[in-house]
């Protein structure tokens, strides 16, 4: 047996780093560069806003604040960019791809802009039923909080489906992320609706008090789209086998679901 037939074969390089993210970009299509475009313009307001609360001040809690404007451009931005590439690694039809992300990348700029807008003009701007113009913003954050549950759960019944062709350890990370940010969706939901319920009977002051009930359980689960998939995609570029990897992403997985049922019971002990 000769070295050359005695020796184990070598795995490939992994690319750089470098390489890696610019290829996200390069091999992207049309519609998800447009969607990191697009989510780096909401990235920049959400910072926009949040030097306007440095320079003008006021209160960052509360339903009229600087707050809102800028965790909602920061927190629209991130998922934005998040989903339209998570989306590229899933297995949809491109007019399906291209419909959900359009429709979504719609919707941020419409809830990143009605919070904006009822910033500026220091009222609230979910559950606000004073005036046909608030009541107006309100009622059309509410329904593009629902077409969000439609566009990403669409999405999340795709990574459910799974690909067979995809590295396990991707297909997981897919998978626990679209979970993650669909408890992130529901408890918005639910924080809206419970505001909602209040303030149609009367209770407006005590509905705003109340709105942000499953704040901390919300903002975490959203972010878990970004957080496990970028953890396998990064994990590519290792030399690390496939079932360390696997064992990685659902060890990092089990962990951030702990976060948010510890984010979960905080919340409800603090109701």
């Amino acid at each position: 047996m000769t070295a050359a037939t005695s020796a184990a074969p070598l795995r490939p390089v992994p690319p750089s780093w470098s390489v890696a993210v610019r290829e996200i970009w390069t091999r992207g299509r049309r519609v998800e560069q447009v969607c990191y475009v697009l989510g780096l313009v909401l990235i920049a307001s959400g910072t926009f806003h949040f030097a306007v609360f440095f320079v003008r001040g006021g209160p960052w809690e509360g339903p009229v604040s600087w707050r809102k404007p800028t965790t909602f451009g920061l927190s629209f931005g991130l998922t934005l960019i998040a989903v339209a590439w998570v989306a590229s690694s899933l297995k949809l039809s491109e007019r399906t791809r291209t419909l959900a992300l359009g429709v979504f990348a719609a919707d941020c700029f419409v809830e990143v802009g009605g919070i904006t807008l009822q910033a500026w003009r220091h009222v609230p701007s979910h559950i606000d039923m004073q005036g046909s113009f608030n009541t107006g913003v309100s009622m059309t954050l509410a329904v593009g909080g629902g077409i969000l549950v439609v566009v990403l759960g669409r999405l999340a019944f795709a990574a459910f489906r799974g690909d067979p062709d995809q590295a396990p350890s991707m297909r997981l990370a897919l998978r626990a992320g679209f979970a993650t940010l669909m408890i992130g969706l529901l408890s918005g939901a639910a924080m809206i609706a419970r505001g909602t319920s209040e303030a149609k009977t009367g209770h407006q002051q005590q509905a705003y008090h109340d709105l942000g009930f499953l704040k901390l359980v919300h903002g975490i689960s959203l972010h878990g789209v970004l957080v496990l998939p970028t953890l396998a995609w990064a994990l590519t570029l290792t030399s690390w086998p496939e079932a360390k990897r696997t064992r990685t992403v659902k060890l990092a997985a089990s962990a951030y679901g702990l976060a948010i049922a510890a984010a979960l019971v905080f919340d409800l002990a603090t109701m």
